[in-house]
Order: structure tokens, then sequence, then C-alpha cells
């Protein structure tokens, strides 16, 4: 079976197993207890903290342990709004952030989408033009989840502030950290999320960025762990994994950037010369080298998606947290992709673990693929 969903989740690192599996037998005790037991789960939690900080350009006490990415997306929103303030996020967010955006809209809080070009990149201009004097907040992601297009957050950030100074700015960089490199000190972002099976570490694990001074409304309540903002014990096995991957994640991003470039380039001009038609979604200058995103006309991205699956080739059709969405993806909307055309789209997403043999094999299931699913169409 070749593996080409990346961009759903990846494969936990050797590196990350050991670290969960050595927290699970050795730091069992509760990180919030004052003996022994509990002085060693809490040593390796920051451990782990400091790993992450580091991998992202943050201080230690600025990254929250979250459940995971929609989480940390959920905090970053809701934590920081008042019904009739005003949020300004992009057409084309991930549904956490959108769904979240939404849930605020019902509770009065006003909600502007700003527009993505057909390239899949936000003007910052269009981001400055929708800020207003009750905007308290600016949502833009780094990476797409789908298409893969990398914004520029420094930009982002400092077009926003050039209208109001003091509105917070969030950036949704799950698919960022080990994708391109991380700076958060100089993004400019005061909130930013990230999920630890992203980038080879569990599932169940994420962090929210929180600058030092904001201040945000803790969502879950009970204990005060995570400085207040994150109630409950914290997962100590998974944490030690997301603080393993993270480091090896922030240190392999170059070497990783080039080898998965050739094999993208391998991946888009096999699929050219199997079909001419074929269409990239999203600027190709700007988007992580592991992302392919394409549209194949004549065809519906369902059926693509069990035929290759026959044929031995996992991928996607967009994101995989939307799971049994038959709607074309909002993503391909946002960026001006026809609703038919958008129908017959495959998200390739290629990681540490791939290799021409795989990009190959699925270039060999490809032509049937798309004959049988036109003949079906």
């Amino acid at each position: 079976m070749v593996y080409l969903d990346y961009a759903a989740t990846t494969p936990v690192l050797p590196e990350a197993a050991e670290a969960v599996l050595r927290a699970m037998e050795k730091d069992f005790g509760n990180p919030s207890s004052v003996h022994a037991y509990g002085r060693a789960a809490r040593n390796s939690v920051e451990d782990s903290r400091d790993a992450v900080a580091a991998a992202v350009g943050a201080s230690p006490s600025e990254i929250i342990f979250t459940g995971g990415g929609t989480e940390a997306d959920n905090l970053a929103l809701k934590g920081s709004v008042r019904p009739g303030d005003h949020v300004v996020v992009s057409a084309f967010e991930h549904d956490a952030v959108l769904e979240a955006a939404g849930g605020l809209e019902r509770q009065g809080v006003e909600i502007t989408l700003a527009p993505v070009g057909s390239d899949g990149i936000v003007d910052p201009a269009a981001v400055a033009a929708a800020v207003r004097p009750s905007t308290v907040l600016v949502s833009v992601m780094a990476v797409n989840n789908e298409i893969g297009t990398v914004q520029d957050p420094e930009a982002l950030s400092e077009a926003a502030r050039a209208v109001k100074g003091d509105v917070l700015v969030h950036t949704d960089a799950v698919q960022a950290l080990g994708n391109i490199p991380v700076a958060l000190n100089s993004w400019g972002a005061d909130l930013a999320s990230f999920s630890g099976h992203k980038l080879g570490g569990p599932k169940g694990v994420g962090a929210l960025f929180v600058r030092s001074g904001v201040t945000l409304e803790p969502q879950l309540h009970g204990g005060g762990q995570e400085r207040g903002l994150r109630s409950g014990t914290l997962n100590v096995p998974a944490i030690c994994g997301f603080g393993v991957a993270a480091e090896i994640a922030a240190k392999e991003v170059y070497e990783k950037a080039e080898r998965l470039a050739e094999l993208r380039a391998r991946l888009l001009d096999g699929i050219r010369s199997v079909t001419s038609d074929v269409v990239v979604n999203g600027s190709l200058e700007r988007r992580i080298p592991g992302n392919l995103n394409v549209c194949l006309p004549g065809t519906d991205g369902e059926t693509l998606l069990m035929l290759l699956d026959a044929s031995g080739v996992a991928c996607s059709s967009g994101s995989a947290c939307a799971s049994g969405a038959l709607d074309p993806s909002h993503v391909l909307l946002a960026i001006g992709v026809p609703r038919a055309l958008a129908a017959g789209s495959l998200r390739l997403s290629l990681g540490r673990g791939s290799s021409r043999d795989d990009v190959d094999a699925f270039l060999q299931a490809l032509p049937e693929v798309i004959e049988r699913a036109r003949r079906g169409a």
C-alpha cells in the first residue's frame, strides 16, 4: 500500500513512539502532584515544552498544551472575543477555525471572511481592508491544509496592525511545523496553533502559542493546569512524543524540503504525461514541497479515491477532518475553482517516508483509474 496522505496524518516517528512508551512506563505520576512521581512527570512535560518552544521560536512559558490543533484553534478564537466584537478570518481556513467562527457569530460576534486569491494567497491589503475599529482578532493560516499554499504571516500581521495597532493575530500553523521554518518571534503572531500528529507525533496532543501578555478566557474549567488556560490532567506520554517529534521536524525541515520538492516534480510531470488537462490548484511557487492538489476534469473525487484505494494508493480529496462530506472543497471554491471542476480534486501529500517508488506506483495506477472514473462519471 502506498501512502500519499501525509497532510491528513503522519506515521509516528520511532523516536516519538519510544518517548511515548517510556513516559507510560516511567512517568505515570500526575504532573500536578508534589511527590517524586509527580515531579518526574512534570519534568518530562517541561522538557517537551522546551522542545516545542525551540522548534517554533517561542519561550517555553508561551506554549500551552492542548488535545490537538482543533482545540488550540477554538481556544484562540473563543478565548479572545466577546459578543459585539469583530473578527476577520480568511475564507479558506480549516473547519476548526471556520466552525469556531460560526459558533461565535451565533453568539453575537461579527465575522468577516477575507478573500483568497486564485493562487491560494491571502493579500495583506485584503486583510487590512477588513479590519475595523471593533476588530479584536485576525486569523489567517500559515499553510493551507488542502492546497499547501504558504502565506506571509509577518506581512499579514503588519497589515492588520497598520489599521488597528492592538488587534490580536492568530495563525493556524498546524501544517507549517515540519514543512517550513517556523519563527513566531518574527511572524508577529500573538496566537498560533500546532498539532502533534501532523509531524510524526501521536494523535490527541497539540499546542497553542500564547504570546506573553496576551489574555485569553479559558474554555475548559477545572484544576487550572497550563496557566489556567487548559484545565485537565496533562497527557504526559503524548506530550513527550510531541516534543521529540517537534524537535526532529524542525531539524530536518530544509533537508526534507529539497527531497520532497524533487518527488513532487516527478509526481506532477507523471500526471501531466497521463492526462494533459490536469489543473493544479494554487501557486506551485508558494507551496510546501510535499503538497500537490489537482483537479482531473470529468471525474469526481469520491470515485477517484475509491479506485485508487482499490489499486493500493491512499490519498485524499480534501481535509480528512471533513471525511464523509460530499460537497466540493470550500478551499477550492474560495480560490475560484468552478464547482464542477472542484468535485474532481485530489490532494496528494508527501512526507518523511515517501519515496520514488511510491510516486511511480501511483503513476502506474493512475491511467486506469482516470479512465474508469471518467467512464463512470
